[in-house]
This record gives C-alpha cells, sequence and structure tokens, in this order.
C-alpha cells in the first residue's frame, strides 16, 4: 500500500484522502492489480477483495457511485450505489469516492474541516459543471473551499475534436486558453487541469492544488487512452472518525 498517494495540500487535520494506484490488489491482467471497478469485465470476487483491502486499509466505508459523466452530486450513502458523478459528506468515515481512467477525480473540503465532497470529471462532465455541483454541495462560501485535482490525462496525450472545445467555450468564453492546435489538422490538446481551474475560478473557488500529472503515460495508474481494456483507480476523501 505503501505507492498509494496522499495528496500533497493545506486540508484541515481531520479531512484525510489517498488515491489508489494499480499496485496492492489481486486482479489479474490486463486489470493488475488493485482494480476497483465492477464493471470492466474483471472478476467480481477480486474486485471485492480489492475494495476490501482499500477499506481496511484506511477503516472507512467508501461510497461507491455508478458514473456517468453527468454533474449529480449527492449524499454519500456506502449502503447503495447511487447514478451520480460525485458526493458530499459531513460523516466522519464515510468516504466520497471518484473512479477514474483518464478522467479527472477533484476532492473538495471546507476549511473549517466539516464536510467533504469528490467529483468525477470527463470532459463533459465538466464542460457540463460537475465541478460546480461539488462546490455548491459544501454550502458554503468560494473562500472556504479547497480542491484538490488528482490523477488524470495530461495535456499532451489529451487530443479532442472542434465540438469539445467548443463546449467549454460557449458558457465560459476564457477556457480557450486551454486549448492548442495539435499535429492533427482541426485538431486540439486539451489541458484539463487548467479548464478544471479555470471552472473553479469563475466561480469564485482558488485554492486549488494538485495536478501534473498524466494517467496515459504513468504506469502506476490504469489509463483507458493507453489500454481501452483496462480496470479503474480510486481516489477518496473522508473525515477522520
Amino acid at each position: 500500500m505503501s505507492d498509494w498517494l496522499i495528496p500533497d495540500w493545506p486540508a484541515p487535520a481531520g479531512v484525510k484522502a489517498c488515491v489508489t494506484t494499480r499496485a496492492g490488489g489481486v486482479s489479474l491482467a490486463p486489470f493488475d492489480s488493485l482494480n476497483l471497478g465492477d464493471h470492466v469485465e474483471d472478476s467480481l470476487e477480486a474486485v471485492l477483495e480489492n475494495r476490501r483491502r482499500l477499506t481496511d486499509a484506511f477503516d472507512i466505508q467508501p461510497a461507491w457511485l455508478r458514473q456517468v459523466h453527468g454533474t449529480t452530486v449527492v449524499e454519500a450513502d456506502p449502503s447503495r450505489i447511487a447514478e451520480a458523478d460525485g458526493s458530499w459528506t459531513s460523516t466522519p468515515g464515510i468516504a466520497c469516492t471518484s473512479m477514474t481512467a483518464d478522467c479527472l477525480p477533484a476532492l473538495f473540503c471546507n476549511r473549517a474541516g466539516t464536510r467533504v465532497a469528490a467529483a468525477h470529471a470527463g470532459w463533459r462532465g465538466l464542460a457540463a459543471g460537475v465541478l460546480d455541483a461539488a462546490f455548491e454541495s459544501l454550502n458554503t462560501e468560494p473562500g472556504e473551499v479547497l480542491v484538490w485535482l488528482g490523477p488524470a490525462i495530461g495535456a499532451q496525450a489529451f487530443e479532442v475534436g472542434p465540438e469539445v472545445r467548443e463546449a467549454f467555450m460557449q458558457p465560459l468564453p476564457i477556457t480557450a486558453e486551454a486549448f492548442v492546435p495539435s499535429h492533427n489538422s482541426g485538431k486540439y490538446l486539451a489541458d484539463i487541469y487548467q479548464l478544471a481551474r479555470l471552472r473553479l475560478a469563475a466561480r469564485g473557488v482558488t485554492a486549488v492544488y494538485g495536478g501534473g500529472f498524466c494517467t496515459v503515460t504513468d504506469p502506476r495508474f490504469f489509463s483507458y487512452r493507453r489500454s481501452p481494456r483496462t480496470g479503474r483507480f480510486a481516489s477518496l476523501i473522508w473525515l477522520d472518525r
């Protein structure tokens, strides 16, 4: 478990967070080894064992979601699997959880350390406002919010079409800054971290940390773009018991 990531950000002492990697589980290739996704054709028995190891490592109750690239953010509830792309909680020991393999995981907390949230942001959800919804779930002022951006596809690997650029620019023209033309005619390289920061800044949230990863080139992480048949890693945030 030693190679799991602990976010480096000035969160309050009672706020805990973790990002799993591919290591430390029982799944066989191509899901090796700590795949946490139960929807990718991996053995369900292996996924449940991997999830048990995660739960035991931190003594938490992860609230898993059925992610659909939307903007719904629900109260985290480990007893059910909600169709949503974000969750929040103020209950210690319950972990808001985002599963990804190139999409952007974003972890939120308030400065008081009384509420946390996690969001799954592919480009569709990001453009539609899933980070805005996660921010709103904290029910506090923008200046009281901290955000950490976890491992996602890097700017040099994220080639998109003009329709993606337009989806961001239409509601927020300044997001044009996050796109540069690629070598392929008519295509762009998109910086998902910059897009997230611009969306959050538009809501007044500027205490944003993390970024700088690339799941496609970093073998520690699952990457759908690198290998479409792959697993999922998780980014989790919770309040200490």
